[in-house]
């Protein structure tokens, strides 16, 4: 008869709360029960480590065997829990030391034939056990995913009996940590400062627009492009990851937890590149801002420090729109279902575009549109005024010339590099002021640090008189003024700031 405990990881949402698996082996009939709000999966757990054990030619108990994974109230899930409930059989029946197993902590699922196999989620479990200072037992194939956690001994491994094998110091300890984990094995990161295949040197003309992509990129404010098809919005959309600043590591384990968790997994290299996330118009609400019985994250939260780009924006349903209105200004959505609560964070830039009308081309140069007014109200009608009041910048697409374009073939466009070192300048002022990015601050902050001169003043009153503009869009200009004078290298906002700001705001100017 024994009795051994180890350490787990469960997974609530992108968080990784402690469990405790506890195996008790007694006299009796030979069963083994699982007891502990274990799902399916999990119960099935003790077909397979019976499974490994035995291919692993160790003893399986002929005896009672209980496993209680703790908290009870917690629910288990997947296959995560096999290594540890197949260590906790062995050391109950001292088939493994049992006095240092409080060090680790052990995640993965076994094949039948003793094989550790890769779990989805690893980087949070890594970041929780290295806030415990325990030491982490996992499949090889998840080593890459937990090394970008600075600072935590991982202990990989393709089979379970390497991980006996170094349990049982049956090598000394540092030839067994060699053994088992290759420590030329280092994730191969790489963090260029713009993608390759992606450009604004590739956009002709449209000069006004790359202008207010830079302000956006150095604020992180949201932004709305209008205009006919074929001007190149969604090529603009695809390049404003090229000009973005990288994510701090803090910034990066962040997205790169949600990612891990989420269907796709995370892909280690380019981690501190922000995420860019363009789902299609057909979206669902729970495939947008996450859900389902097991709550999991959506598109706001895999763009979490990035960008959200939502092409043809009145097609996407209305009720899923108007879910984006909560974290577009709190910046995290919380599910609720009956079971759970899940908080998720979705501090996303939002980029958007449409088409001035049904048909797409009013004021097109063409003259095809033949749209009526009470058609255009309508299709813009589509997306709400508190989701337009949400965006910083709304601005005009127009038709590039032909001229343009054969002038532009020859070259002598910006380069995203040169529009990035003014974005990083632009945004390192602020996060020197305010620790935040300018679409970030709060009230209070917008008061301390946009302040206006009389004769601004006076303009903004103007304007909000004049477009009947909400107080949340009195806010967002002066935000947006504080940027483009941090552009300019300016220490306070001038009236030229404003009067620009001001004109990004053409759906207040036209509805």
């Amino acid at each position: 008869m024994g009795l051994a405990v180890l350490f787990s990881r469960g997974r609530a949402g992108i968080k990784a709360p402690l469990v405790m698996v506890e195996v008790h082996i007694a006299n009796g009939l030979p069963c083994l029960n699982m007891v502990g709000l274990a799902e399916t999966a999990v119960k099935e757990s003790k077909d397979r480590v019976r499974g490994a054990l035995l291919n692993s030619h160790f003893d399986f108990p002929a005896q009672r065997i209980t496993v209680n994974l703790a908290p009870a109230d917690l629910p288990k899930e997947g296959g995560r829990f096999d290594l540890a409930i197949a260590l906790g059989i062995l050391a109950a029946s001292a088939q493994i030391p049992i006095s240092k197993l409080n060090e680790y902590e052990c995640i993965g699922e076994l094949s039948l034939g003793g094989e550790l196999r890769p779990i989805k989620g690893v980087l949070p479990i890594a970041i929780a056990a290295h806030k415990a200072h325990r030491k982490l037992i996992l499949p090889k194939e998840n080593m890459a995913e937990a090394a970008l956690v600075k600072g935590i001994e991982l202990i990989p491994a393709s089979h379970l009996l390497e991980v006996c094998a170094y349990l049982n110091a049956q090598l000394s300890p540092q030839n067994s940590l060699e053994f088992i984990l290759d420590v030329n094995t280092e994730p191969q990161v790489i963090n260029p400062p713009c993608p390759d295949d992606l450009d604004f040197a590739d956009v002709h003309g449209q000069y006004h627009v790359k202008r207010a992509f830079e302000i956006a990129a150095a604020g992180s404010h949201n932004l709305l492009l209008i205009g006919p098809p074929g001007t190149g919005k969604s090529m603009l959309a695809a390049r404003l990851p090229s000009i973005l600043p990288l994510l701090t590591e803090q910034q990066a384990q962040e997205s790169a937890a949600i990612a891990s968790i989420s269907e796709q997994g995370l892909n280690v290299a380019n981690w501190l590149k922000p995420p860019y996330r363009a789902p299609h118009h057909t979206a669902s609400a729970i495939a947008l801002v996450g859900g389902g019985s097991n709550p999991k994250p959506g598109e706001i939260s895999l763009a979490h420090n990035g960008t959200l780009f939502l092409d043809e924006l009145p097609e996407f349903d209305r009720k899923v729109l108007e879910v984006l209105r909560e974290p577009l200004e709190s910046g995290h959505i919380t599910i609720s279902r009956a079971a759970r609560q899940v908080d998720f964070p979705a501090r996303f830039q939002l980029v958007a575009a449409m088409n001035p009308c049904p048909c797409g081309y009013l004021g097109d140069l063409s003259g095809r549109c033949h749209c009526t007014s009470e058609q255009v109200s309508r299709y813009r009608a589509k997306v709400s005024g508190p989701l337009l009041d949400r965006i910083d910048m709304h601005l005009e697409v127009p038709r590039v010339a032909h001229d343009v374009l054969r002038k532009g073939a020859t070259g002598g466009e910006e380069t995203s590099a040169t529009i990035r070192l003014r974005v990083i300048a632009a945004r390192n002022i602020a996060l020197a002021r305010s620790g935040k990015a300018n679409a970030t601050l709060n009230a209070k902050e917008v008061n301390q640090y946009c302040v206006l001169s009389e004769a601004s003043h006076q303009l903004l009153e103007k304007a909000m008189e004049k477009f009947g503009l909400s107080h949340r869009a009195y806010h967002r200009i002066l935000k947006l003024s504080r940027t483009i004078a941090d552009l300019a290298n300016a220490k306070d906002i001038s009236i030229q700031h404003l009067s620009e700001a001001i004109s990004y705001r053409k759906l207040d100017r036209t509805l």
